[in-house]
């Protein structure tokens, strides 16, 4: 490497490295679905990390995706908070998917500048496992904030934006569209992965 630049990266740790060898000891919930995970840097949902999932519309089965990984999470006592969703959640089907709803907590705002707030505290606790949030729009300075708050509360927030903040902190982006055989999920972004790759899982 470049002297140089080793001086550079040893100076700003924050800056982010592709391709870094120890990718596979990053920490990562399994998503559940064997074929996404293969695909996934470290086999799973990156934990202490942000991620995006981008949709054509609410309800096209985003959140089908992440049921097995809240499932788990709940089951080890971390909380699995939603941040101001677009509709109430429906309990039976969580308890289907065997998520403990007594780890589950609703977070209503009434005003959007409130979520991003909400979403650090519950990241940085420590307590909450994953956060899910539905934010208008996030400024590089707000996805930063929620990024750190991840890493020092090992947490996942998975954020479904209007439109992706494009803020570079996210360690994932998805696009997710239904299909007649299932669901599309496109790996824009993955930390530690150049390659983009694509898959169709059939829920």
């Amino acid at each position: 490497m470049n002297p140089a630049l080793q001086q550079l990266l040893s100076k700003e740790p924050g800056i982010w490295r592709g391709l870094r060898s120890e990718s596979s000891t990053w920490r990562v919930v399994a998503s559940g679905f064997p074929e996404l995970d293969a695909l996934l840097p470290g086999g799973g949902w990156p934990l202490g990390a942000l991620m995006e999932i981008l949709t054509p519309c609410l309800g096209v089965g985003e959140l089908r995706i992440l049921l097995p990984a809240m499932a788990a999470l709940s089951l080890t006592g971390r909380w699995i908070a939603w941040v101001a969703p677009p509709h109430q959640p429906y309990a039976p089907a969580l308890v289907q998917a065997g998520i403990r709803l007594s780890q589950l907590l609703i977070v209503e705002s009434r005003e959007a500048s409130d979520i991003p707030w909400s979403l650090e505290k519950l990241l940085s606790s420590g307590g909450c496992g994953m956060a899910l949030a539905w934010p208008g729009r996030l400024s590089a300075h707000q996805t930063r904030r929620l990024q750190l708050a991840a890493e020092q509360g090992n947490a996942l927030a998975a954020l479904f934006p209007a439109q992706t903040c494009g803020s570079g902190h996210a360690a994932l982006r998805l696009e997710v569209r239904p299909t007649p055989e299932g669901l599309a999920l496109n790996i824009v972004k993955a930390r530690g992965s150049l390659s983009r790759e694509s898959l169709i899982l059939p829920i």
